[in-house]
């Protein structure tokens, strides 16, 4: 027997057609999983090799909003009218039973087969189920895309009215905290990706530190001064394990200059001997940068200027260090330490799991080798943390808590605290 419907569909049309619904309705459903799902940044790369469906892609997601809008449009409009004519159908068919029949029907047909498995499969395979519908999505936008606009437009109005915000571009900080989350789940579950998250980590953090975080502090500096006879310098210049040395006259905030070892010492061969040689011929001009500049900036500026080396000064011209292209690249891969370098890490391990410390030692290189987290916006050395704790200089053997650490001063170099015992958390 078939139905006599309103607009006179039989039964054998209706089937085919609400089946053709629910197809379209998975489709659309698909579609819009996918396009929210879709990785902008693996677009964009696949758009630069030149895959058309990626462009395609790109500029679906610039337009996401109506996008999304045009899709949930149809798939609305193709779920209510399935639901209408197989109610129409089987109410012909059973009389007001048939309502019920129908709902319970539609219902699970819509759920099972046009929302949850193609969403299912557009969520496991986001990026891949964008690029095979970007094309259809197209044409699917092209169609419903005029209605669409006037649906977000009436959405957007009364969201304005209820002060929530509207514009689809995140701020800065949203940014950073997507791509931090980013690197957060990289690589999990892999030997190496503890080491590259910390390489990415400190890559983001270059725009949040200074030099003054990762300089050699002036205490650590070999300073020589120029008015020695030239012998004297190049003997202390051969002493000393690195190839640039800053020198002073008078007192040693007042740096004139900066020689090269390979420098000094070609001058020396030339003139047959140090005697010869007018170290002021030698040295260049020192180039001086003030502690608040910017690690991402401070990079740049070696690049732009082809240095490796500055100085360091305060806001009052004083010096407080140097800081090399090399302690900006430590920043971001760990120490690096060649044939010539001192072992200078200054940290000992002991078998009760303290460690015994020199009080230089830099507190994110202890965060970074332990994985610990103290504090690092208050001191740049171990020992200026347990002076900023202590509020005092601490006499041998005394003993401090804090930040779930215990710090025993072992040794003091008048009123710097040259050697430490910290006992980490897990060993107490």
């Amino acid at each position: 027997m078939e139905a006599d419907l309103h607009l006179d569909v039989p039964l054998y049309i209706a089937g085919p057609l609400v089946l053709f619904c629910l197809l379209l309705a998975a489709y659309l459903s698909a579609a819009e999983t996918a396009i929210t799902g879709a990785s902008r940044q693996r677009m964009h790369r696949l758009a630069q090799q030149g895959n058309k469906r990626a462009t395609l892609v790109n500029d679906l997601l610039d337009r996401k909003d109506e996008t999304v809008s045009a899709v949930l449009l149809g798939n609305n409009v193709v779920n209510i009218f399935s639901a209408s004519l197989t109610t129409a159908v089987l109410t012909a068919l059973f009389g007001a039973a048939g309502v019920v029949y129908a709902t319970l029907a539609i219902g699970v047909l819509v759920v099972i087969f046009a929302e949850v498995m193609p969403k299912t499969w557009a969520l496991l395979r986001a990026d891949r189920v964008a690029l095979i519908l970007a094309p259809s999505i197209v044409v699917t936008l092209a169609i419903l895309g005029p209605m669409a606009r006037g649906v977000a437009w009436i959405s957007r109005f009364f969201l304005r009215l209820m002060n929530v915000r509207t514009d689809s571009t995140p701020d800065a900080g949203e940014q950073n905290e997507l791509l931090r989350g980013a690197i957060e789940m990289h690589g999990e579950g892999e030997g190496d990706a503890p080491h590259e998250k910390a390489m990415l980590r400190s890559v983001l953090e270059l725009g949040d530190r200074t030099v003054g975080d990762v300089m050699t502090h002036r205490g650590n500096v070999v300073l020589i001064d120029a008015d020695h006879p030239t012998v004297e310098i190049v003997t202390q210049a051969l002493a000393a394990p690195y190839t640039r040395i800053p020198l002073y006259r008078g007192q040693p905030d007042n740096v004139v200059g900066v020689v090269h070892a390979k420098d000094l010492f070609r001058a020396v061969k030339a003139a047959g001997g140090p005697e010869g040689v007018r170290i002021d011929d030698v040295m260049t001009p020192p180039w001086f940068i003030p502690e608040s500049t910017v690690l991402f900036d401070q990079l740049q500026a070696f690049r732009a200027r082809h240095e490796h080396f500055a100085i360091v000064v305060d806001e009052y011209g004083a010096l407080r260090g140097i800081v090399t292209l090399e302690d900006i690249i430590e920043e971001i891969v760990g120490d690096i330490e060649d044939e010539h370098d001192a072992i200078k890490r200054g940290v000992v391990r002991r078998e009760d799991g303290s460690m015994i410390c020199q009080g230089d030692v830099p507190i994110r290189d202890l965060n970074r080798e332990f994985g610990w987290n103290l504090p690092q916006d208050v001191a740049i050395t171990i020992a200026g943390l347990v002076l900023h704790e202590a509020r005092r200089i601490p006499e041998v053997g005394q003993t401090y808590a804090f930040y779930g650490f215990r710090f025993e001063i072992l040794k003091r170099e008048g009123t710097r605290i040259a050697e430490l015992r910290i006992v980490p958390p897990a060993a107490i």
